[in-house]
């Protein structure tokens, strides 16, 4: 016996529902679709800040922009890996002043100091870039602090403008260590080390203190504060009020360092940018920052917060790193 075929009516609901179950699908493929691209968009963005292209400006869009004051920021401690170093800020000041509308360039300085050598290199270049621009002036604008290689940077500005509320100076050099042999004793350690050299241990904190490597260490300090004497002397000339203790490694505030003579004025970058410079648009060349090298800086820290949390945590079970 042969089933009818179901009645025209049930064939055209059974059309209907599955027309719509292709349409529902289609459209679910859609939105699929969009969300991947959606997502694949904010992943290209994410990445793009990171390796840095976004979010700076080119070279063009700051030529463009007219008659301007050039800003560039040293900030923290001048040393071969910070911000503030030399291979860092040494592009932003040729920036700076190759730009054709920069009227004259500020470095805006807020730092303790760091490297003699990071900060000479800066201070001869802007030298050297001074000399090859001379209708541009550079200006240095200290914010809290311009002392030690901040303030070795500094002095090869045409003119130093300070808060009066600044720290400025510390003239001087410093090296500095411990000592443990004392502590070595109480706890039994015996140090063994072996040298080809009599001085190769120079300044081991795990020795003794030997009287003829002290004594070779303070002069070489000493031949490394006459360059940085000497450096200020150039750069601030008949400014400078010698005083008996001005490079003693003391700091002043700004209002006395400018009796000293070590700044010139009071002044901020609003107003060097103003009244100075003449001119009030202020384009930011300083170095920006990395953001891949900020990320994964900031990972490594989490990293070994996160080691150094589990290591504690296996030293107060009485365990130690590597035992299953």
């Amino acid at each position: 016996m042969t089933e009818s075929p179901p009645p025209a009516w049930e064939r055209a609901v059974l059309e209907k529902l599955a027309l719509k179950s292709l349409e529902e699908q289609r459209r679910a493929r859609q939105w699929s679709a969009l969300f991947k691209l959606i997502w694949f968009g904010f992943a290209f963005l994410v990445f793009a800040a990171l390796m840095g292209w976004i979010g700076r400006s080119s070279d063009g869009d700051k030529a463009s922009i007219g008659r301007h004051t050039a800003l560039i920021d040293l900030k923290g401690v001048i040393g071969v890996e910070a911000k503030a170093s030399a291979d860092k800020m040494i592009p932003a000041l040729n920036q700076a002043f190759k730009d054709k509308n920069t009227q004259g360039v500020v470095l805006r300085i807020n730092s303790p100091g760091g490297s003699p050598v990071q900060s000479g290199y800066i201070n001869d270049e802007i030298k050297r870039l001074r000399a090859k621009y001379p209708s541009i002036p550079l200006y240095v604008v200290v914010q809290d602090l311009c002392a030690s290689g901040g303030y070795y940077v500094a002095v090869a500005a045409d003119k130093i403008y300070v808060d009066k509320a600044s720290l400025v100076g510390s003239i001087g050099v410093i090296m500095s260590g411990f000592g443990f042999t004392g502590t070595m004793e109480k706890l039994g350690i015996e140090r063994r080390a072996y040298t080809a050299g009599e001085n190769k241990d120079f300044l081991d904190p795990f020795q003794p203190e030997n009287p003829k490597q002290k004594e070779f260490a303070k002069q070489m300090l000493s031949e490394i504060h006459q360059q940085f004497i000497d450096t200020v002397k150039a750069g601030r000339g008949k400014r400078l009020k010698e005083t008996p203790d001005m490079f003693s490694g003391l700091i002043w505030t700004g209002a006395r360092s400018v009796e000293l003579g070590l700044a010139d004025e009071l002044g901020s970058l609003d107003y060097v940018a103003r009244e100075v410079i003449k001119a009030e648009r202020v384009v930011d060349f300083t170095p920006d920052e990395n953001y891949l090298e900020q990320f994964s800086k900031r990972l490594g820290a989490e990293t070994g917060a996160a080691f150094a949390k589990g290591f504690a945590a296996s030293l107060s079970r009485g365990t130690s790193v590597g035992e299953h």
